[in-house]
């Protein structure tokens, strides 16, 4: 039988996969597809809010594909002028345009027998959008200002925050694109979607920040990181990485405490304690406040123990099934 009391930093290289730190039950769950997809050579599609990880999730499709060895290229379809963006992904020709002195290579050429990832591809133009669906369909191109043909082998890996099926609705997403790259879709969670992996996130980010950055911070107070947990983080797993850099470098030795964090996080921290709550005029709901205070409570005592459900258990008064039996019924991770 497996040993229960496993120690936190045992634990946390249990957690992740291919550099992707997590453990609750949405990311176990993209972890599973993204290993039973990557060989295929289907074309991937990630959908999820601006920081959260699209970008290491298609590394790590490419990394454990039949590409590995070949090249991984990313380009964002979201930063580059409509008018230079087709020139990057497919090249040009010398004299295609004023300044293109040379022939150069697009993205696909130097992808070639690799994988391409398109980020932010929803903020594709409708005219390049034609140009890729030709790719998906066809495995060929020409460069800007070429008459040439080029055929490529690539695998696509393409990513958006935005709602490709409402951008279709509206009619700024092409349907026949949409459904050449909706193959295998997955979708990334929210940060605030999966309270439990933060703080894992947040002693992986103390101690490689301590190293880069030569400090010697030990570690976060329970009662910080249940406000980091409280927190909602709108910029996802990237603000909670530049927060602990921030933190890391400023505190220089010891522990991150409350006093360390921004007051945008502190300001949660009458929440520590069970919430206490009041009658109105129409009165109140008890199973929702009982159960609330419950989901309260269990929380706590997961952060308190890094985790480790029998510990939390123990703080709790409970066996460990019935604390387990709770976590799943009130859909805690």
């Amino acid at each position: 039988m497996l040993n229960l009391a496993i120690d936190f930093r045992q634990e946390q290289s249990e957690r992740s996969f291919c550099d992707i730190i997590g453990r609750s039950e949405r990311m176990r769950a993209v972890f599973d597809l993204i290993e039973r997809v990557a060989d295929s050579d289907s074309t991937v599609i990630i959908n999820g809010e601006t920081g959260t990880g699209k970008g290491m999730l298609a590394r790590a499709v490419h990394q454990l594909s039949n590409r590995r060895d070949k090249p991984f290229v990313t380009i964002n379809c979201g930063t580059i002028p409509e008018n230079l963006l087709e020139s990057e992904l497919f090249g040009h020709v010398r004299g295609a345009f004023t300044g293109a002195a040379a022939t150069k290579p697009g993205k696909f050429d130097i992808a070639n027998g690799g994988t391409i990832f398109l980020d932010e591809i929803g903020d594709m133009s409708p005219d390049l959008q034609v140009k890729l669906l030709r790719v998906l369909e066809e495995r060929e191109f020409e460069p800007v200002g070429g008459c040439r043909t080029v055929k490529v082998d690539v695998r696509i890996i393409a990513a958006t925050h935005r709602d490709l099926e409402e951008a279709v609705q509206k009619g700024t997403f092409r349907e026949d694109l949409f459904y050449r790259l909706f193959v295998i879709p997955v979708t990334l969670p929210a940060l605030r979607e999966r309270r439990c992996d933060i703080p894992l996130l947040t002693e992986h980010f103390r101690e490689h920040f301590s190293r880069e950055k030569r400090r010697e911070v030990s570690g976060i107070t329970p009662e910080a990181t249940e406000l980091l947990i409280r927190y909602d983080w709108p910029g996802n797993v990237r603000e909670l990485k530049n927060m602990l850099e921030r933190l890391v470098v400023l505190k220089g030795s010891g522990e991150i405490g409350l006093q360390d964090l921004p007051e945008k996080i502190r300001g949660a921290e009458g929440g520590l304690v069970p919430p206490a709550f009041e009658f109105n005029d129409e009165g109140i709901n008890l199973t929702t406040a009982v159960t609330e205070f419950e989901k309260n409570l269990i929380r706590q005592s997961l952060v308190r123990s890094n985790g480790v459900k029998n510990k939390a258990a123990k703080l709790l008064h409970l066996n460990r099934t019935t604390l387990v039996e709770k976590i799943k019924r009130l859909q805690l991770d």
